[in-house]
């Protein structure tokens, strides 16, 4: 009778265990999928803290453009009520008076899209993708620009390369390359 009361002891405490160990293990498992998604994840709107990080990107005097994501990898899911994209700013390296800029975001390349994104298509679901802006000498935009896109329900998960340029004087100043992966 002691030997079936003490395996009855150890299969429940085996249980208990076996419980408590899978819940650490999702918990551990939902949290750091959180804090790695974070790191890429698309903005919605430009705060202090992605305002610092952008003033920060020009520390060391030679960039002329940042864009934040560092990474310029970002990810957006379809019909996403809230837009989400990049922000970037432009420092000014002439010691002319003032420069104008333009600058302008396009589509560069599909992949995986299938053949119902076209890159007309595409262009079409960037939102606040061109604009202008007058710099100072030596100075860059106090503002960040906000680019998002907007990609309905019926897009296709794939990715799309996009270009961001700017021009100086109408002459090309900087570029870049933002990967957009939707979901």
């Amino acid at each position: 009778m002691k030997n079936k009361k003490g395996a009855m002891e150890m299969s429940v405490g085996t249980i208990v265990t076996i419980v408590l160990l899978m819940s650490v293990l999702v918990l551990g498992l939902f949290f750091v999928q959180r804090i790695f998604s974070s790191g890429s994840n698309a903005i919605d709107s430009i705060d202090s803290q992605v305002q610092n990080e952008i003033n920060q990107l020009f520390g060391d005097g030679t960039k002329r453009l940042s864009v934040y994501p560092t990474s310029r990898e970002i990810s957006v899911k379809r019909g996403d009520k809230t837009p989400k994209g990049f922000a970037f700013s432009v420092r000014n390296d002439n010691n002319e008076p003032s420069s104008s800029f333009e600058y302008s975001i396009e589509t560069e390349s599909l992949n995986g899209c299938g053949q119902t994104m076209t890159k007309q298509l595409a262009d079409s679901y960037i939102l606040g993708g061109s604009g202008t802006f007058t710099l100072g000498p030596s100075s860059y935009l106090e503002n960040a620009r906000l680019v998002r896109f907007s990609f309905p329900e019926s897009s296709p998960a794939c990715t799309i390369y996009y270009k961001l340029e700017i021009m100086r004087n109408d002459v090309s100043y900087s570029d870049a390359q933002v990967i957009v992966t939707i979901k």
